[in-house]
């Protein structure tokens, strides 16, 4: 929904964070934009104008407040629902996709650059090209601020191939040089360290009790309230840590990361693994008032979709987990990761998650999976290695896709989008767990498709919503 004029206003001048990233105020006097949230002197409002994203006020001549930091604000998700073409670009922009010729990237999309560039000007009112610089620069303003990454490394994890041409375009786009941005010294950091913002309310021990119940030993580890865990991204791996930072609606992220170039990627991935681009009040506004679901979503209790890290892990996580329990699963999961996971660090991790060629023609007996199982995981884990990815399209072609593989039927198909591509209307109709919580003797995926139909397009919330009802053992 986009906003008025008027909202903007009353939620600057309330400095409401439930509106943070949803729009910018830019103040005409200073030629500096800022979050709704910014500590600063609220301006008259005659010199105040609103942008829909920080892309649009960089395009208007605005460079970013160096006390609210905007590259630090949650994502806007103004566009999402407006256009699936906008959104799969944006999703891809933000992860890292678009550092080069926008020509190959439209194609990937299935449509002209031409077109492409059309519907970046009516949604965003900017072109593709100049969004996805503008977010490379405010990530890159965002490490210089927070981590002691040198600048080098940071040029590199902005998509930038020389530091020359990092400093030409920060100090074009911002009228500053990194090194005026940089806080405290640069050096050989031990790890990356990153807040990341979010939209309240959070229910951060919510998604703590949800993935500790799944949390397989060495890959990953949760201690009070810190959540840790191994990861790989394409040939580089590392390990991270989050934790909630008492008294504000962000999270703090420590990464240790082998590769500069996956700083980015990584980095959305793990926004992506907590739900943090969520808007609480979007998803409140539809199911807050429904008779089945209302009472989760009332203020300070609004779920999240807690992801897994990668689509192959969520697939065997999903396979090993039919018709067994929560408990069961995490048993047989762990013993696959320490048999066949590669050596990692960080504290109390020991295993990265095995890679689909390990486990390709691996013999899988004595895990306490039967035979059928095992082939399946096999044979899943074969296709990835050859390059099989369901990772682009729409829900329905996601779903579709998954299913051409053996074992996977439309509950693991819908169960791999909704937790690891965080598909918001994906819907796990035959799920045992869902017929119990919605007091469904026996329930069929004909009758909880029906009772879900006004959940649309976040049904996916729905089924955490029950979950959870029923103490998070689904």
């Amino acid at each position: 929904m986009k906003l008025t004029h008027d909202q903007c206003e009353q939620a600057r001048l309330a400095r409401d964070s439930r509106f943070d990233g949803r729009f910018f105020t830019a103040v005409k006097s200073t030629g500096i934009y800022c979050r709704p949230v910014c500590p600063a002197p609220a301006p008259k409002p005659e010199n105040v104008e609103y942008f829909d994203n920080a892309a649009s006020a960089a395009a208007a001549g605005y460079r970013p407040c160096l006390r609210c930091r905007p590259e630090s604000a949650p994502l806007s998700p103004a566009w999402r629902g407006s256009e699936t073409t906008v959104e799969r670009a944006l999703g891809l922009i933000h992860a890292g996709e678009l550092d080069g010729p926008l020509a190959p990237f439209a194609e990937r999309l299935g449509v002209s650059d031409r077109h492409l560039r059309r519907l970046f000007q009516r949604h965003l009112g900017v072109s593709p090209l100049n969004y996805a610089l503008n977010h490379r620069l405010l990530f890159a303003k965002q490490l210089l601020a927070e981590s002691p990454l040198p600048v080098m490394d940071v040029a590199l994890a902005c998509g930038f191939q020389s530091r020359r041409r990092f400093n030409d375009a920060f100090a074009r786009q911002f009228r500053l040089t990194p090194s005026q941005v940089r806080r405290g010294e640069a050096g050989q950091p031990r790890g990356c360290c990153l807040t990341l913002n979010y939209r309240p309310p959070l229910d951060w021990a919510g998604i703590i009790r949800f993935l500790s119940d799944r949390a397989l030993s060495g890959v990953e580890a949760i201690e009070g309230q810190v959540y840790r865990r191994t990861f790989r991204w394409q040939q580089g791996c590392g390990w991270f840590e989050v934790a909630p930072i008492p008294g504000k609606d962000a999270l703090a992220l420590t990464l240790h990361c082998d590769q500069p170039r996956a700083i980015r990627p990584v980095v959305q991935r793990i926004r992506q693994m907590f739900d943090l681009e969520l808007d609480p009040m979007q998803l409140s506004r539809q199911l807050a008032q429904d008779p089945l679901l209302g009472a989760t979503f009332q203020q300070g209790k609004v779920v999240r979709l807690p992801g897994i890290w990668s689509e192959f892990e969520a697939l065997v996580r999903a396979i090993v987990g039919q018709q067994i329990s929560v408990k069961g699963a995490r048993t047989i999961l762990t013993r696959l990761c320490e048999r066949f996971g590669a050596p990692s660090e960080g504290p109390q991790l020991g295993w990265l998650f095995p890679q689909p060629a390990e486990l390709a023609g691996a013999e899988l007996s004595g895990l306490g999976l039967t035979q059928t199982r095992a082939a399946w995981i096999r044979d899943i884990a074969l296709h990835y290695s050859q390059g099989f990815t369901a990772g682009e399209g729409d829900l329905a072609s996601r779903v579709a896709r998954l299913k051409t593989l053996k074992g996977v039927g439309d509950w693991t198909a819908h169960y791999v989008c909704m937790r690891a591509f965080g598909e918001s209307d994906a819907f796990v109709a035959s799920d045992l767990g869902l017929y119990h919580a919605l007091g469904l003797e026996k329930g069929t995926p004909k009758q909880t498709l029906a009772l879900a139909e006004t959940w649309r397009p976040w049904r996916a919330y729905g089924v955490m919503a029950l979950w959870r009802s029923l103490g998070d053992q689904q």
